[in-house]
């Protein structure tokens, strides 16, 4: 009978929350203040601030949001520990626009209210901790980076640590109101940074929405954790990146401000974790959900400092001196005040459209642009400058400069600001390194271009290129030769400066590259060719000389014209004899289909650019002996394929 009474409560609980769908909800965040301890447990006050779009969204939707309902789960057992399901708003306000229709133009009309719950919650101790959750259906159909919004719900939630970590901890809460209109291909400065009222250290990043309730449950009572991350639509997007712009939206990691230029029309959910840190470790998070809506409005006046580096929101990193020249890149602009944010003084200002400064030191400084200052539609823009003079990029290199033989390239960079902390290696020849100090082989000669791109750890880079020549160093013995016994062979080695051949048996000087070999004995003799350049490269080479005893041709019975790089001419050898006279093949039929003076030219198997068919053909040499007489022989040849 109680099963049946507590079903029956859960339902009537959930049916007043199918009135209407919660789209014009388009943020949230959960925050909770320590009160006390009492009998068993500790008291927090659990606020939840919801953003409602009151210019879009459904009355009875608005309407349907008050009360909330607020659960508690323990991370230890997973068990509801507190549940409150008629929490209603003590305060709701208008929140104030981030323009005004004097310095934007197009811009839509908008109404955005923020609505706050306040519950006061005891929670018996634990080793884990808790969450405390808050879920509504369904978001805006019209989310642009994340897969079926209409259909996925919300869930807005804060952590409470373990005693362990922080016994009366206090969430972080963020400054200031999320942004109702952004213009596209304007510069964005947010400021999502949270207040710390138990002093601890704050960290910023982009991280994951969560669902919550489905349309089939508006309202729903809270289930307990974990919670599903949403579906971005990618690419581009992703948790990371909620959405695009050049400069890429960034948030810095130690301010919470976001920056970067919007480059795309649409609504984009955006979450912001705050992590907070004490003794090292992080002991809680608080995220933050909001809809950025960037639109095709434009401002009047719009402050701009370009950025020229990859940190986040850092105009330069100026890594040669203390001089930093600024670019003014504002729109609407007819006067300016520049500060360049060195604390320590007053005079470091100027009111000129684009000015340079001599900073006193190194540091980070954090430089401001006022655009039309003391006026109806002023702007402004901050960005960080780093100066870390002076940091230089160089290499030099060592080793014999022959392929195949280790070049050894050590870094010569110099910082002020201690250590280098990348390298990065291009040897030219298609292969990279991030050693600081890499070997590497050349497989041939040439001319490379070697860059060496290297960073400190202030992020200060340069970059340094020089060419290093590889002898293109091919020792060659020659060809191969067959010879009649008493001729002689004239050797042509090339490729170095310094030559040793191997036996020196028959040669006239074993120490020349042309030596000159005379054979009185039939044989195979063969030689190793050691070659020495004048950059020091050593290398070796064969060659075979063969000698009969009279003179001869060498001809195969048969060869493949296939194009498979094997067998594909035939060619014969001819040795002892003085010259050729002529080369021809006929077919069959007595039809000449090649003619040659020079049988080292080869019969490819074609005739008037055609293959020829498989069969026999028959060739005819004419020739000149040694002793000067005339003479021919024949023979046939097979073709197959």
């Amino acid at each position: 009978m109680k099963r049946w009474i507590y079903k029956i409560l859960i339902l009537l609980l959930l049916l007043p929350g199918t009135r209407a769908m919660a789209s014009h909800i388009v943020g949230g965040e959960v925050t909770y203040k320590f009160i006390g301890a009492v009998a068993g447990g500790n008291q927090y006050q659990i606020t939840l601030a919801i953003y409602e779009d009151c210019q879009n969204g459904s009355p009875d939707a608005i309407a349907d949001d008050n009360p909330a309902r607020l659960a508690a789960y323990s991370l230890q057992t997973g068990a509801m520990v507190a549940l409150d399901v008629n929490v209603f708003f003590d305060t709701s306000i208008n929140v104030p626009a981030n323009f005004t229709n004097a310095c934007v133009s197009n811009i839509p009309q908008v109404c955005l209210l923020r609505k706050t719950f306040r519950k006061v919650f005891t929670l018996p101790f634990n080793d884990s901790g808790y969450v405390i959750a808050y879920q509504r259906c369904c978001r805006n159909g019209q989310i642009a980076n994340i897969v079926d919004p209409g259909g996925k719900g919300a869930t807005y939630f804060c952590t409470i640590p373990p005693r362990s970590l922080a016994p009366t901890n206090n969430s972080a809460v963020f400054k200031n109101f999320p942004p109702q209109i952004i213009c596209v291909n304007n510069p964005l400065y947010y400021d999502n940074s949270a207040f710390d009222i138990d002093g601890d250290s704050l960290s910023y990043e982009f991280c994951s929405a969560v669902e919550g309730a489905s349309s089939d449950s508006v309202r729903p009572i809270p289930v307990a954790p974990p919670y599903a991350d949403v579906t971005y639509r990618t690419p581009p997007y992703s948790p990371d990146v909620p959405f695009t712009g050049f400069p890429v939206m960034q948030i810095d990691p130690n301010t919470g401000i976001i920056t970067g230029t919007p480059n795309r029309i649409g609504r984009y959910l955006v979450t912001v974790c705050c992590h907070e840190w004490r003794n090292h470790k992080m002991i809680n998070t608080l995220k933050r959900e909001f809809q950025f809506v960037v639109t095709d409005c434009s401002k009047v006046v719009v402050a701009c400092i370009p950025q020229f580096s990859t940190d986040i929101n850092t105009y330069i990193v100026e890594c040669d001196s203390f001089n930093v020249n600024f670019i003014n890149c504002s729109t609407g602009g007819f006067s300016y005040h520049w500060d360049f944010g060195v604390l320590s003084r007053t005079d470091d200002t100027s009111n000129i459209a684009q000015p340079t400064y001599s900073y006193p030191d190194t540091g980070i400084y954090t430089v401001k642009l006022v655009v039309n200052p003391n006026s109806t539609c002023p702007d402004s823009i901050t960005r960080f400058v780093k100066v870390f003079p002076k940091f230089h990029t160089s290499y030099i290199d060592s080793g014999t400069q022959c392929p195949g033989l280790p070049i050894y390239f050590t870094d010569k960079s110099q910082t002020t600001i201690k250590p280098v902390t990348d390298w990065s290696w291009n040897f030219g020849d298609g292969i990279l390194s991030t050693d600081q100090n890499p070997v590497h082989i050349y497989g041939s000669g040439g001319t490379y271009n070697v860059t060496l791109i290297s960073k400190n750890i202030k992020n200060c880079v340069d970059t340094f290129v020089r060419q290093v020549l590889i002898e293109n160093f091919k020792p060659s013995a020659g060809n191969d030769t067959i010879i009649v016994k008493g001729e002689s062979v004239q050797f042509n080695a090339t490729g170095g400066n310094n030559y040793l051949w191997s036996p020196s048996v028959y040669l006239n000087n074993p120490t020349i590259s042309d030596p000159l070999g005379v054979y009185h004995d039939t044989g195979v003799y063969n030689y190793i060719l050691k070659v020495v350049s004048a950059y020091g490269c050593e290398g070796y080479d064969t060659v075979q000389v063969w000698v009969v005893n009279q003179a001869a041709f060498f001809l195969p019975t048969a060869f493949s014209p296939n194009g498979d790089g094997k067998n594909d001419v035939f060619r014969p050898v001819a040795i002892g004899y003085r010259s050729i006279s002529f080369f021809r093949i006929y077919n069959r039929w007595g039809q000449m289909v090649y003619f040659s003076h020079n049988i080292t030219d080869g019969w490819d198997g074609t005739f008037e650019r055609k293959q020829c068919d498989i069969g026999t053909y028959y060739w005819q040499i004419g020739y000149i002996d040694r002793f000067g007489k005339e003479a021919y022989m024949k023979g046939d040849v097979t073709l197959v394929k």
